[in-house]
């Protein structure tokens, strides 16, 4: 029997406000400073910024642009604009001028909801930008800021204070969000979420990391990265509270960890360090369980021990951009409990199998085939499900090209245990990823090979203690050139966003094929078997 109306309606993650307005009304929805929202004045504010929209002519399908830190507006954006029928476009905080442009330009945005501070960093791209700024001005910002032209946030809010926008969603596969990630190759990919996938993967979080009404969540991971993996949507559903948090600091963070009773917060391992270092105490634990959720770059068994050694229950999970952050976890059995710590973490170091709600995950060889579930086989991590992509927004060749065979190609190899469960071996050929953030080599190269003195280059990622992996670059020089690392570095800081630039430079000749061809892996093997003696002396 066909669906009808008494019993469908499309999936959207707007139906979880639309209870926590009315079950929770008064709960606490939002914390920011000293400051709170309930669940009726967090739906009210998203509510106006609809309103605002709509009356500045936004049209279902339009989108809207966010260059915001973990800010209550940020929040309010994951609601408001898809009220609209728009599409929200979360822009890394950290990326530079032209990346901005480039991302604005590629997603028609027509409306950029922008950070004083942030705006002043990336002043050229706003300038040029030929939409409606609305600027968000927060007396927590530490650094210069700089107001362009257009309203200001709360002012823009007035603007549709009172009005009910009501968005009829008619199809669930209605795009709701585009996430720009840098993949492999210079220019950014838009990585398009639907409804039904948002609302899914939400619910997905909430089955694998326990979030209840009683839960409290601490904004440690940026929402730009995959719509905070999303967990605005997640936390919203039980009517549990967002604790707001402009830039990670550590010992701000346990600080609001004491202060609002956190239960829940996410990081890659960069940020996991970043806590142990700042530890209050050498015996330092949590004054309640807090449940850390870490993805981005694999942890290692010693990291996962040192941080529930301080009362954390951690979590790991694993997935990209493109299948809406995490689609796999190390589901925990409770027999593991009894293990000793050291195994404990050599088990949860796994990436696991698949969540709930995206139950489709392979590892194969190239014809497509699965590799034997021996831990040895290597092969290509492959997904399909509800929290897969819709497509790249504008590329259907590469969308075409990472489905192929019916499947979600990650591009990253792993191995599959004799219990199912799979553990990375190693990620995309050439992508560094660095305190949870991509960086593409090829970018970086092309960016050295523009200076006058570069004759060949390589970058390959090399171990750091604090951010997992750095860019190194290594550069032979033109006969009778003359260029400093120094000189190199600023180079790459002029064009590229400061993260993306190597940490390091090593003037050599490069190992090569005998077709020519830069043996990168000898430079890895070379780099990351030295890290490891150094850690073994």
């Amino acid at each position: 029997m066909p669906f009808q109306a008494a019993n469908f309606a499309p999936l959207t993650p707007l139906d979880f406000l639309n209870r926590s307005r009315i079950v929770f009304r008064n709960r606490p929805a939002v914390v920011y400073g000293e400051d709170t929202w309930t669940y009726g004045e967090f739906a009210d504010r998203s509510q106006a910024l609809a309103g605002a929209l709509r009356h500045a002519g936004l049209e279902p399908g339009d989108r809207v642009a966010a260059l915001l830190p973990n800010v209550p507006a940020m929040l309010e954006a994951h609601f408001g604009v898809p009220l609209t029928g728009a599409l929200l476009v979360a822009i890394n905080t950290r990326l530079s001028p032209g990346e901005v442009s480039y991302i604005l330009e590629h997603s028609g945005a027509k409306v950029l909801l922008v950070d004083t501070e942030l705006a002043a960093g990336v002043r050229t791209a706003v300038e040029s930008f030929r939409g409606l700024v609305v600027h968000l001005s927060d007396p927590a910002a530490e650094g210069e800021t700089w107001q362009p032209p257009g309203p200001g946030y709360e002012e823009f809010l007035a603007e549709g204070s009172g009005t009910e926008v009501s968005f009829r969603l008619e199809d669930e596969a209605t795009p709701i969000s585009i996430n720009y990630t840098s993949g492999t190759t210079g220019n950014p990919k838009g990585v398009v979420y639907s409804h039904r996938g948002a609302a899914l993967n939400a619910l997905g979080e909430i089955i694998e990391t326990g979030l209840s009404t009683a839960s409290v969540y601490l904004w440690t991971l940026p929402m730009f990265h995959c719509n905070g993996w999303c967990f605005p949507w997640a936390v919203t559903a039980v009517g549990a509270t967002h604790v707001c948090f402009r830039r990670f600091d550590p010992a701000e963070a346990y600080r609001l960890i004491d202060r609002w009773g956190v239960t829940h917060l996410c990081g890659a391992p960069t940020v996991l360090r970043m806590l142990l270092a700042a530890r209050p105490s050498p015996t330092y634990r949590f004054a309640r369980p807090v449940h850390i959720v870490t993805a981005a770059a694999p942890p290692s068994p010693t990291l996962i021990a040192q941080v529930e050694e301080m009362g954390a229950r951690l979590t790991h999970v694993y997935g990209l951009t493109e299948v809406y952050g995490p689609h796999t976890v190390c589901a925990w059995h409770p027999e593991w409990d009894a293990l000793p710590l050291e195994e404990r973490a050599r088990l949860k170091a796994r990436q696991g199998v698949a969540y709930t709600h995206a139950a489709f995950l392979r590892v194969v060889d190239e014809n497509l085939q699965d590799v034997p579930a021996d831990g040895q086989a290597l092969g290509e991590v492959v997904m399909r499900g509800n929290n897969v992509m819709l497509g790249y927004y504008r590329q259907p060749e590469a969308t075409a090209e990472a489905f192929r065979g019916g499947w979600f190609h990650s591009g990253d190899l792993a191995v599959v245990h004799p219990d199912g469960y799979i553990e990375l071996k190693d990620r995309k050929k050439d992508i560094i990823i660095s305190g949870g953030e991509n960086i593409s080599t090829i970018e970086v190269e092309n960016t050295l090979y523009k200076h006058p003195a570069v004759a060949e280059c390589a970058v390959i990622g090399v171990p750091d203690e604090r951010w997992g992996e750095v860019p190194k670059a290594f550069v032979t020089l033109k006969p009778g050139a003359t260029a400093t690392a120094e000189e190199l570095r600023t180079f790459c800081r002029e064009r590229l966003a400061h993260f993306k630039c190597p940490k390091h430079f090593e003037f050599c000749e490069l190992p090569k094929t005998s077709t020519g061809k830069i043996r990168k892996n000898v430079l890895r093997q070379q780099e990351w078997s030295g890290a490891e003696h150094r850690i073994r002396g």
